[in-house]
């Protein structure tokens, strides 16, 4: 069964810093492109940032953009995102979800990137970013 565990979320205060982790559980991510998203109360999910499977693409929302970086180590199967710089409006439950590229056509596989949620088929369940005083 394919599925991505989310870890690393926390209680922090404003300026403080975070690293959520995104690891794969019956599958590699080799061959996957990983999207964050998160999802604020009352508010709709969005995208974060993203990481083609080979690393070589990244993408950031405007609002973590110098705050925020994702990075990926295939041999631990895992996708990190660092949050520095927390601010209360980062206050979300926190998803990765992944999408296997290695249908496309070279060398589009590798640095195939996405912010949109139909984009991805595989997500994890979350897990909790506030950041407050």
């Amino acid at each position: 069964q394919l599925q991505l565990v989310e870890s690393g979320g926390d209680l922090v205060q404003p300026g403080g810093s975070l690293r959520l982790s995104c690891a794969a559980s019956g599958f590699t991510l080799d061959y996957y492109a990983i999207g964050w998203f998160r999802q604020a109360p009352g508010k709709e999910r969005e995208g974060v940032s993203c990481i083609s499977s080979n690393g070589g693409t990244t993408d950031y929302a405007d609002f973590v953009k110098g705050r925020f970086t994702v990075s990926r180590d295939n041999a631990k199967n895992t996708v990190y995102l660092q949050m520095n710089s927390l601010k209360p409006e980062d206050t979300a439950v926190y998803y990765c979800a992944g999408t296997l590229t290695n249908g496309l056509p070279l060398p589009y596989s590798g640095i195939w990137c996405s912010s949109r949620q139909v984009d991805f088929a595989v997500w994890g369940q979350g897990t909790q970013v506030t950041v407050s005083s």
